[in-house]
């Protein structure tokens, strides 16, 4: 039992109709095809297993990040005054939209499977004529169905006693006409099986209802192949705009699963880069001993997006893969964020050598216009190469299914900053200066 099923309460699974199948891959480097896909691979073969059996069918793999209870979960809310059983119906219904979305796969909800189990009725009139209490009934029962230890042995060589326990055979207790059997001892000292105290009666098993900071809550869970989870929580939001819940209803995406932990991530990281260029631009403030020309440095940084976010969807349109019937892409994840963050310094030293000729070259007399031609005739290898070092030196990464994303935008972003910088900065830097002199 590893932390990822303590969350998705796997532990509670006991059961004779539940049962868990762990599988250990062989190392990867004995293997052609990563983790993922081969989950992607068996998906749709144990999809049909499961249909074919009537089972139900859940396949989990170990995350990278902190595990979740499921990559998607919907939280279902209703009036304090709303039958628990509405929320349980529209629970349902949103299960419905989970299944219709593409995408997600093994939809469930916190409905539990109907059943029913067995009560004993004491007859207390039959009781007290056989001098039974019911306190006696209940402790045979216990003492049937779960055992007791009434003492323990000391062994030879043994450091702890051995406990002992009494309980009754299983074919003693399987049925109700074993059951209506079990002997109560009577204040007489005589016995009397349960038959003649009461009967045993099978009732419906009620709905746990479920709670969440005081309030009640229904659960709707999913898990996502082929597609990422964010866009298709997109999907599900467009879906409940268009075919909203009853009155009353509310939907809450953002309490459990992937998708607080995605808004969670991206808000710290968008943080983080502010930050850092905050950082960034009083460095160049110290450098240059200028408020505005760090701005004019600091636009090769947008233009990184420029090559990140198209690259990454050329990447899956070209060269996208489908793997046992799902698609395979790469997605733009959290360490895709860390290295747009990475090359927010990596791209300044760009733009800040460009910068820098041009202003050596005046200092040396050469006119504006063919200093800045001359700078980015001449940076142009280093620059290039510098970049083309880089991007090499990032492609070994792209083989990691963890970090991948970090390495692509290093690519895509110096790609694009480098192409456009080596144009757009010594082209700004002309406009600025030539606005100056004049």
């Amino acid at each position: 039992m590893d932390f990822n099923a303590l969350v998705r309460q796997y532990y509670l699974r006991g059961d004779s109709n539940q049962a868990d199948i762990r599988v250990n891959l062989l190392h990867k480097g004995q293997r052609d095809m990563q983790s993922h896909a081969i989950a992607l691979r068996l998906r749709s073969g144990l999809e049909a297993l499961a249909a074919r059996h009537g089972a139900r069918m859940r396949l989990v793999e170990s995350p990278p990040g902190p595990p979740v209870v499921a990559t998607i979960a919907a939280e279902v809310y209703g009036a304090p005054d709303m039958p628990y059983e509405t929320l349980l119906e529209s629970a349902r219904g949103l299960g419905g939209l989970f299944r219709d979305e593409p995408g997600i796969t093994d939809v469930f909800d916190s409905t539990q499977t109907p059943r029913e189990r067995i009560n004993f009725f004491l007859d207390k009139e039959k009781a007290a004529l056989h001098g039974v209490a019911a306190e006696d009934v209940t402790a045979s029962i216990a003492l049937a169905m779960s055992g007791a230890t009434p003492a323990t042995v000391h062994e030879p060589g043994e450091r702890r006693p051995l406990q002992t326990r009494l309980i009754l055979p299983r074919e003693k207790r399987s049925s109700l006409t074993a059951l209506e059997r079990i002997p109560v001892k009577t204040d007489a000292g005589k016995i009397a099986p349960l038959a003649e105290l009461g009967r045993f009666l099978p009732v419906p098993e009620e709905q746990p209802i479920l709670h969440k900071n005081m309030r009640r809550v229904a659960y709707v869970f999913g898990e996502t192949a082929g597609r990422a989870p964010a866009e298709a929580v997109f999907g599900l939001k467009d879906r409940l705009a268009a075919d909203p819940p009853q009155r009353g209803i509310e939907v809450d995406f953002a309490g459990e699963g992937e998708w607080k932990i995605t808004v969670d991530v991206f808000r710290d990281l968008g943080i983080a880069f502010g930050a850092a260029l905050l950082g960034i631009y009083i460095l160049l403030i110290i450098e240059t001993k200028s408020f505005s020309l760090p701005l004019l440095l600091m636009t090769a940084i947008p233009l990184t997006l420029l090559g990140i976010m198209p690259g990454f969807w050329l990447l899956n349109a070209l060269f996208g893969k489908t793997v046992g019937g799902y698609a395979d892409p790469v997605f733009f994840t959290a360490t895709s964020m860390i290295g747009m963050i990475a090359l927010g310094g990596i791209v300044i030293r760009n733009s800040l050598v460009l910068i820098n000729f041009i202003d050596d070259s005046l200092r040396q007399g050469m006119e504006l216009r063919e200093a800045v031609l001359r700078s980015g005739a001449i940076r142009l290898r280093p620059i290039a190469l510098t970049a083309l070092t880089t991007m090499l030196g990032a492609w070994p990464i792209t083989l990691d299914p963890i970090f991948s994303g970090l390495a692509w935008a290093l690519i895509f972003g110096l790609l694009a900053s480098t192409a456009f910088s080596l144009l757009l900065i010594p082209v700004a830097y002309y406009a600025v200066r030539s606005k100056k002199a004049a």
